[in-house]
């Protein structure tokens, strides 16, 4: 793992199918800007590079994610359950288990995290709108 002192650390290398986001995340940032805009982030791409990507939309004051995004067959099973719904409105488990904290770390880090567990893997990557962190874009991998 990589030496970070945040509790969701990228491992020194992401499995291809969640490297594939990361980069696509990488490439939508402009210039020399940590992170890319919302804005600039199309889902419907997206879902075709990647497989099983989620969006959270991010609320500060207080500070709580809506599932906005779905897609991919492990996620499409709970999209209608999901969509719409705030992360701690509903039980989460299995490959979504633990995003609240894994979420929250990665607004307050500012950077992508990383979350394993026996279940699988699962990346959170920030993106800026409105002035602050307004999105974040999930991939999944279940083991």
């Amino acid at each position: 793992m990589s030496n970070s002192t945040h509790p969701f650390p990228l491992p020194d290398t992401l499995p291809r199918d969640l490297a594939a986001v990361h980069a696509i995340w990488t490439g939508l940032r402009r210039g020399g800007n940590e992170m890319p805009f919302a804005d600039d982030l199309d889902p419907a791409a997206l879902s075709k590079e990647a497989g099983q990507v989620l969006l959270l939309d991010v609320f500060d004051k207080p500070e709580r994610f809506r599932f906005s995004h779905l897609a991919g067959d492990l996620l499409l099973a709970q999209e209608t359950a999901l969509r719409g719904k705030f992360i701690d409105d509903v039980d989460l488990d299995g490959p979504l288990a633990s995003l609240r904290a894994q979420a929250s770390a990665t607004v307050e880090a500012r950077a992508p995290t990383c979350y394993a567990s026996m279940d699988g893997m699962r990346l959170l990557l920030p993106l800026w709108g409105d002035g602050r962190i307004s999105l974040l874009l999930g991939a999944v991998r279940k083991r």
